[in-house]
Order: C-alpha cells, then structure tokens, then sequence
C-alpha cells in the first residue's frame, strides 16, 4: 500500500544524487508519483541520456493517475489560491492526488503547497 507522493522537488534531488535525498529514499516505504510529476522530470531531461536516467529512477515510484475530481479539485483550488498564494497549475494537480488519498505529499516546496493540504504538505528531509 502507498504511503506518500513524491513531489518533482524531491525527484530532482535524488536524480542529482544529493546525499540527504539518496539516504531518506532507503526507507522502506512505497512512494507513488503523478503523472504531473513524471512530466514535469522528463520535460526537464538535459538529453537522452539523462532521460533515460530519469526514466529509471521514475519507475520506481507507483504511477497514480489523477481522476476527473481530482482535476475539479485542483481546477477549485487554483482558481482560489492563484493570486493570493502564487500556487500554479501543476502543484494543484499534484496535491489533489494527495488530497484525494489522505496520504502525505513530500516536497520541498511545503510553503507553497500547505494552503492546499495542510499538515499533509511535508518537507521529507
């Protein structure tokens, strides 16, 4: 069973193989990402090979789909939140996936995605 969703944030770092991402990784939990997410990192690929890179590190990571409430959810909350808390477009479709689950999103943009989901917005480490 998941327990959380990886933003892109934490993404990057592990694929920059910073230390404190690599070790917090070694934790024996099932992490999902959303397609958001897997988008966002591949669109970021420098070249083939970092592509397939990512597309290494993104398959270990359960692909958890967004649904058409999820979309209404984020379509809601970013209508709400664009102005006043800078939110975008992707970091609302990512929480709703979290929102939808009750499950922790790790990120480390926890400021920006806290008026969404609250205590569920975490920093992983």
């Amino acid at each position: 069973m998941m327990e959380a969703i990886l933003d892109s944030t934490v993404i990057i770092h592990l694929l920059r193989r910073y230390k404190p991402a690599v070790e917090w990784l070694k934790s024996e939990r099932i992490y999902g990402i959303t397609p958001i997410t897997w988008l966002e990192v591949i669109g970021g690929a420098r070249g083939k090979a970092h592509r397939a890179e990512s597309e290494d590190l993104l398959a270990q990571f359960a692909l958890v789909y967004l649904t058409e409430e999820d979309q209404r959810w984020a379509m809601e909350q970013f209508a709400r939140f664009q102005f006043s808390h800078h939110i975008g477009m992707n970091d609302c479709l990512i929480a709703s996936v979290a929102f939808r689950l009750e499950l922790p999103l790790y990120t480390h943009n926890a400021r920006d995605m806290q008026p969404l989901l609250g205590e569920l917005a975490r920093k992983p480490y």
